[in-house]
């Protein structure tokens, strides 16, 4: 029988929680406090909670136990790559009635495409040639050609794809993941997110929101490939203070929690500090060797590939490798896949620069025997128009778009759903972003259903009241 997972609706005294959270500061805060645990013989190390470090209980046998998610903010054009729709060319510059949709900003007539698509793999499932290492690839890959979301503007689309919702008060599906599954490596984050930049919207998308605070994602900046610059919390930047001082602060810190917990046994705030202090503790020993990709032989460098993305996509293996449950790698800064203008001259720049370390990703993760239990994602918030805006740019459209799965239990080599015959709209076999997650996690091992939360009176889950797991894309 399925498990409900609910927790604790008590919560704390926010002003008492606010005074300390000045005193966290005032010590030099945040992570940068938790260098001082080096100062602490082993024997006295804090050490993590038994139940953080062990798989938390699943409805059912899972077919993945970690998560890769590419993310292609901006939303790419699902023509462009895995959606052939020779009619967009045939009728090029005519605005048949199918296309009769509003859409964010006003759009014009069909743009074409001009991208052949050839079938690939002993599939034989067609890909374009934009995409040639990618479509080598495509037999371990199931594309879903019909997946729709609630709203065409990237906040709401965004949100809804990280937290189901269209609001930014809910927790990420990496949050629910680690909530339910509980971390495999206690010396390094279970949720982690790497982005050479910052993404529209920023921390709201990976936050825990009403979940324990251990289970919001960690931001990673990979511009920098220096451990020191990736990670620059982890000691204290303060060097004034000797080793003895800095002892006798950590020390303090300890003594008031001890005594604050006593007091206030159940206050989930202050829990979810102390956990997030223990880990950025052991980080100091583990995160350097985790993130440091210079640590990889030439070859496996090469096969990815330096752009910013190809470091993102290595880091990720490097880190599920080493237990972390939910990597997202956005592909860059803002929305680098928002081609309002000029969008066929900077598609094929992208394209470029994921074809070769998406497919080194999926390649790697296959030789190492990775990819059985590692579900891969790809895809944006939302897809775009057929129709073109100005003279040749794409506007938004969230009423069809491709995603992609790849290893943890999905049928490879096939495809899902279908668009119109202009790749505007979902119409056979529509797949919902709620139905989306609640697949991830059939796939994970949880009944969508029952993976829940009590906050406010009520049972929150990721996928709100609706969805449906898309059995048919199962091995």
């Amino acid at each position: 029988m399925s498990r409900m997972k609910k927790s604790s609706n008590s919560w704390p005294d926010m002003n008492c929680v606010s005074s300390r959270r000045g005193l966290f500061q005032r010590l030099g805060g945040g992570l940068g406090t938790v260098a001082l645990a080096s100062l602490i013989s082993p024997h006295e190390r804090i050490r993590a909670d038994a139940s953080q470090s062990k798989n938390a209980g699943t409805h059912h046998v899972p077919r993945a136990k970690r998560v890769i998610q590419l993310f292609m903010n901006g939303g790419p054009f699902q023509a462009d790559f895995f959606d052939p729709k020779p009619a967009i060319n045939q009728f090029a510059g005519q605005r048949p009635k199918e296309v009769e949709f509003r859409t964010e900003n006003k759009t014009g007539g069909l743009m074409p495409v001009p991208y052949p698509y050839r079938p690939r793999g002993e599939s034989g499932l067609p890909v374009s040639d934009l995409l040639p290492q990618i479509g080598a690839c495509i037999d371990d890959i199931c594309v879903i050609r019909s997946l729709h979301c609630d709203n065409p503007n990237h906040g709401p689309a965004l949100f809804q794809m990280n937290n189901g919702t269209i609001t930014p008060t809910r927790p990420s599906m990496g949050s629910w993941m680690l909530y339910g599954l509980g971390s495999e490596n206690a010396d390094l984050p279970g949720y982690v997110v790497l982005c050479p930049g910052r993404p529209v919207r920023f921390a709201e998308l990976w936050s825990s929101a009403f979940l324990p605070g251990e289970n919001q994602g960690t931001y990673i900046n990979h511009t920098d490939l220096d451990p020191a610059k990736l990670l620059p919390n982890l000691r204290s930047s303060d060097t004034s203070l000797t080793l003895a001082q800095q002892r006798r602060q950590l020390e303090l810190l300890r003594r008031i929690n001890a005594k604050h917990l006593e007091q206030h046994p159940d206050e989930p705030a202050l829990e979810a500090r102390i956990r997030s202090m223990e880990t950025a503790f052991r980080m100091q020993f583990a995160a350097s060797e985790a993130f440091d990709i210079r640590l990889e032989p030439e070859p496996i460098r090469e096969e990815y590939g330096k752009s910013h993305y190809a470091h993102g996509c290595l880091m990720a293996r490097r880190l599920i490798e080493r237990g972390v449950r939910f990597v997202q790698v956005y592909y860059g800064n803002g929305q680098p896949w928002d081609t309002h203008s000029n969008h066929d001259e900077q598609v094929k720049r992208l394209a470029r620069d994921i074809d070769q370390p998406t497919a080194a990703l999926l390649r790697d993760l296959k030789r190492r025997g990775l990819l059985e239990d590692t579900l891969v994602i790809w895809g944006g918030e939302f897809g775009r128009t057929s129709t073109t805006e100005g003279s040749n740019g794409r506007d938004h459209n969230h009423l069809g778009f491709t995603t992609w799965l790849a290893g943890g239990g999905v049928r490879g080599g096939t495809s899902y759903g279908a668009t119109d015959d202009f790749a505007f709209r979902a119409v056979q076999d529509k797949v919902h972003v709620h139905d989306l997650h609640a697949t991830i996690l059939h796939l994970l091992g949880f009944d969508h259903e029952h993976l829940t939360y009590c906050h406010a009176g009520r049972d929150y889950r990721l996928t709100d009241v609706y969805g449906r797991v898309v059995s048919e894309i199962l091995a």
